[in-house]
């Protein structure tokens, strides 16, 4: 409770008010873990940031240097292509004691260094888009400069709009290729089997239905449970039934070869961003 009680008391500025920044805002703000007049964003869109603002009850400042002035935690919820142009904007009003929390994809904790300097404290952070919907998956990494009681603060905010892990940076690409490119993956597995059933005869929108549902509930089996996948699978397998059979061509069309190659070249690709 203190956790929460800490954040609620400092003022927490977001950058960037698109999907994800307003994703996060969301959370933060349900949550109550930050005070309103605590919490401020901002956008290059000012219509998007004001629409976010006032959704919401919050301050929108007119621009990023005005939004993390005497900032205890500046969330950057911007594309990769301009966080250096952002860090170098605002590089001037990040203090020793200012967390700041990076959600740009491939861009690593030396990069955000190299921008605001080696002696401020940074947090890496790999969310995903399911967080619009509060059931996110972020991995989070820290440098050197931020405590471990820090750590759980921004662990606490990220949370709010699903689940979230410290992890060691070396494991962030990873991170990124099954978790922050994953739903990609899922949505082609549900689009692939609602192809199925309406090949079937089924109605495309009962499809999906049926398609997604299936996915929701198995994912809340394998983490509700506790069970090895491969153990909930043999649950479904009965001995010359139908399901082994399925099995047994998805083995056979190498589904298990494919998602590995898949998410390791995009690990790969994570990593030449950095």
């Amino acid at each position: 409770m203190s956790v929460i009680t800490n954040i609620s008391n400092k003022k927490t500025a977001v950058i960037g008010t698109g999907n994800m920044g307003g994703a996060i805002v969301g959370g933060i703000v349900k949550s109550g873990l930050v005070r309103l007049e605590n919490l401020v964003v901002t956008d290059k869109n000012t219509e998007s940031a004001e629409s976010i603002a006032n959704k919401y009850g919050i301050k929108a400042a007119q621009t990023n240097t005005e939004a993390v002035q005497n900032a205890d935690y500046v969330i950057l919820a911007v594309k990769p292509n301009i966080l250096k142009s952002v860090l170098e904007e605002i590089s001037d009003k990040i203090f020793k004691d200012t967390i700041v929390i990076s959600n740009a994809a491939g861009k690593n904790i030396e990069f955000i260094e190299k921008a605001i300097g080696g002696d401020k404290k940074i947090v890496r952070v790999m969310p995903n888009t399911p967080a619009l919907y509060g059931a996110g998956m972020a991995g989070i990494s820290v440098n050197k400069n931020v405590s471990e009681s820090e750590t759980e603060e921004v662990l606490s905010m990220y949370r709010s709009f699903g689940k979230a892990e410290a992890v060691p940076e070396s494991l962030m690409d990873i991170v990124t290729g099954v978790s922050g490119s994953g739903p990609a993956y899922v949505f082609m597995f549900i689009e692939a089997m609602a192809d199925a059933a309406v090949r079937g005869g089924m109605p495309r929108s009962q499809a999906y239905v049926f398609a997604a549902q299936t996915v929701l509930g198995s994912a809340k089996m394998v983490l509700d449970s506790g069970k090895h996948p491969g153990e909930l699978k043999d649950m479904v397998c009965s001995p010359g039934g139908t399901t082994i059979e399925a099995v047994s061509v998805l083995e056979e069309k190498g589904m298990r070869s494919a998602v590995m190659s898949a998410i390791k070249a995009c690990a790969e690709k994570s990593a030449k961003l950095g």
